[in-house]
């Protein structure tokens, strides 16, 4: 009988993954907690997740406050989008609900990343080359 390393049986849900770019894109430490917490709650379907910031907060070690921050960063970066969501009451009157969290396809996230590293270099390419004089018909000192 041969040694089988992984059994085939077994369903991957206990753990999420994270690309390694994640790293290339200079988040706080921060930022990257509450980013992991959310990933580690999506919905691997809908890529959605609705935690409070009072439970992302105590999962992750911050404050309410710090928390909002730190969502506001994240979802400026493009990595989240967040949706208000309303409730019904057994009474039957609205109430506000939790934000919805929308991860977003992390290799969008990396490729606008590296163009605007492309169009930086670019830019500092064309700058070098503006401010060097033409060399032709100077005479050498």
């Amino acid at each position: 009988m041969r040694f089988q390393r992984w059994n085939k049986q077994v369903k991957f849900t206990h753990f999420f993954s994270l690309p390694n770019e994640i790293f290339l894109l200079g988040l706080a430490h921060g930022e990257l907690a509450v980013y992991c917490y959310l990933k580690y709650l999506e919905d691997r379907r809908t890529h959605q997740c609705w935690p409070s910031y009072q439970n992302i907060g105590k999962a992750v070690g911050m404050s309410e406050n710090t928390v909002r921050k730190y969502v506001a960063k994240l979802e400026e970066r493009g990595l989240i989008a967040t949706a208000y969501t309303t409730m019904r009451a057994k009474d039957g009157r609205p109430m506000n609900g939790h934000l919805m969290y929308t991860i977003r396809p992390f290799h969008e996230i990396v490729n606008a990343y590296y163009r605007t590293q492309l169009e930086g270099l670019e830019l500092q390419n064309q700058r070098m080359h503006a401010a060097v004089p033409s060399q032709k018909g100077v005479p050498a000192q």
